[in-house]
């Protein structure tokens, strides 16, 4: 999908499907319709159809979910998180759904599946013979990608205490089919999930990439006479983008710690040991720890390699990222206002206080010197690469922020939808090289990563802590504490004292890591999932910190209550929509809702 001539066909395609009516689209009309046998005939009609799936993948932006957890708030009265978090989330209204887009991604998908065989590649067989292959690789990902994002926001337990999944279908439906079937269990979903990988990875290309010799062809596809100008025809960089076997590979490690998480764990037939061995695979392949991008705690404000990106081509720190484009959405969205922004997303003082001190140790501890007179200082680097905290400057000019109450524009509260509400604004995610004055409105380029390392890194490390201890490796040459000591490092937190403390007790390292992904991913969509998966408190109320000033001008810093959240214990587990189980009886609801 990075080459404009496949971006152009996609959206072709998808107009012209999502144009007809349901009836249309598997009984063609007679006029106005080029029907589904020209799919046979037509290989950009027919990506056209793969494209349809392609246009629905769930992570290609950010839902800034964390308004919806402890982690932050919005000052828009009308977002849907913040309204969510209040006690309106119900199975009629529900912004966590996945349902209708992932269900019509596998329509596409089966679809194409069913004539993926029978289309016009290529004039040259063995090349037809590839593609075909190829596109069988990338339809069967997208399967799997789809069942992980559907069970993430779907599965749960019915009211007879059963975990179920969703329907799995793996045909084409059309206007005579019964779409009044049962959900299949989590278990069977999970192992139709690792099938669909499977398959995938048969197909795939590691990474799309030009060869030079026929060493690099594999077997499987020497066999079809495949040669190297072939190999580069059909699976060269020019698809970088697209789905290939270290995503699959990916996703299959971020469906395994689903699984066996406590929220699943009982009955979803995977467990730790499977989810730090699909990690693993991941991060072998880019050299295990020794891989990891020392800067990749920074990606979004690392302006030169952002900005020199180009052809598909990834940071050494993301897998697979949506296109890069030049705008100023982010920031106007969130910078405070006294420099145009909106301040939409405000940080917690419970994110606050997740960052350590300087030495590693948390704040609560004493040994970390935390001074709450002082709360910004000796902190974890990544505080305030991440967070606007009062006094912190921000833009391509350096402007010291303060929010103070009556401070002016960015003070706490001070201007209803715009200012904070946290007495913090967010910094991650945004470049500090925009200028949002009218005047002059600059740009820059921005990419939403669909996958980092990162992640896969604390994937393993939270499994491996799980199945082998703090320090154990099971088959592999790393540990959990190797992976959070790298992470930390990197970070500028190179005192391992109480990391050291932490290796003690898998309970301990637990906790640490948990923490460290609540840092490294935030703001990303992941807190709000990962409270869920590890059945932690969901209802913990979103703090601010209140700033003012005593006589002789020493700040007094008072934190406050900002929103309460209202969750109820069945919300561990998203509902299936309304709509749905009005339209068919065999569908069950999970519990509570």
């Amino acid at each position: 999908m990075k080459t404009r001539k496949y971006k152009y066909l996609f959206l072709v395609a998808a107009l012209g499907l999502t144009l007809t009516s349901c009836d249309d689209l598997f009984e063609p009309a007679k006029e106005n319709n080029l029907g589904l046998d020209y799919m046979d005939k037509n290989a950009s009609y027919a990506e056209g159809v793969l494209g349809n799936a392609y246009t629905r993948i769930p992570c290609a932006g950010f839902p800034f979910s964390e308004v919806g957890t402890d982690d932050a708030v919005s000052n828009d009265a009308t977002n849907s998180w913040r309204k969510l978090a209040g006690g309106t989330w119900t199975s009629n209204n529900n912004p966590t759904e996945r349902w209708r887009d992932c269900r019509a991604g596998i329509m596409y998908v089966n679809l194409f599946l069913s004539r993926v065989d029978g289309v016009h590649w290529a004039d040259d067989d063995v090349a037809r013979r590839l593609y075909a292959s190829r596109e069988k690789g990338e339809a069967f990902g997208m399967r799997a990608m789809f069942m992980y994002y559907l069970l993430q926001a779907h599965g749960g337990y019915d009211e007879s205490g059963q975990l179920l999944g969703v329907p799995i279908i793996t045909t084409p439906e059309g206007a005579s089919s019964n779409f009044n079937v049962p959900r299949n269990t989590f278990e069977e979903c999970m192992k139709a999930f690792y099938a669909d990988c499977d398959s995938a990875l048969a197909l795939l290309p590691d990474k799309y990439v030009d060869i030079t010799s026929d060493a690099s062809i594999p077997a499987y596809y020497k066999k079809m006479g495949a040669d190297v100008d072939r190999m580069n025809r059909v699976f060269g960089a020019k698809f970088n983008g697209r789905m290939d076997a270290s995503i699959v590979k990916a996703f299959r490690s971020k469906a395994a710690l689903l699984a066996a998480s406590p929220a699943f764990a009982a009955a979803s037939g995977t467990n730790y040991q499977q989810a730090a061995d699909y990690a693993a695979q991941v991060l072998d392949a880019i050299g295990g720890i020794s891989g990891m991008d020392p800067n990749g705690w920074t990606w979004y404000a690392n302006g030169s390699e952002i900005d020199a990106l180009s052809n598909g081509a990834n940071p050494k720190e993301i897998m697979w990222r949506g296109e890069k484009s030049q705008n100023n959405d982010w920031e106007t969205d969130n910078y405070p206002p006294s420099l145009y922004g909106k301040g939409r997303i405000n940080p917690t003082q419970n994110f606050v206080d997740a960052f350590p001190a300087a030495n590693g140790y948390p704040i609560t501890d004493p040994r970390s010197g935390y001074d709450a007179k002082n709360p910004y200082e000796n902190r974890d680097p990544r505080l305030t690469a991440y967070v606007v905290v009062d006094g912190g400057q921000v833009g391509v000019n350096n402007t010291k922020i303060s929010t103070e109450v009556g401070s002016g524009k960015d003070g706490i509260n001070t201007e209803v939808g715009s200012s904070t509400r946290t007495g913090y604004y967010l910094r991650k995610l945004l470049r500090q090289d925009i200028n949002l004055d009218p005047k002059v409105n600059s740009k820059q380029y921005h990419y939403t990563p669909r996958i980092r390392y990162t992640e896969i890194f604390l994937n393993y490390a939270e499994a491996a802590n799980e199945a082998f201890g703090p320090k154990g490796t099971g088959t592999h040459n790393y540990s959990a504490y190797d992976v959070i000591k790298a992470l930390r490092h990197r970070a500028g937190i190179t005192d391992d004292s109480y990391l050291d403390e932490c290796a003690q007790s898998k309970e301990k390292m637990r906790e640490l890591i948990r923490n460290e992904r609540r840092i490294e991913l935030s703001f990303e969509g992941f807190r709000f999932w990962d409270l869920r998966r590890w059945k932690a408190p969901i209802s913990t109320a979103a703090k601010g910190m209140s700033i003012s000033a005593d006589k002789e001008g020493n700040k007094i810093y008072t934190p406050v209550n900002v929103e309460e959240r209202d969750y109820k214990d069945y919300m561990y587990y998203g509902p299936i929509p309304y709509s749905e189980m009005l339209k068919f009886s065999e569908l069950k609801q999970n519990k509570g809702w």
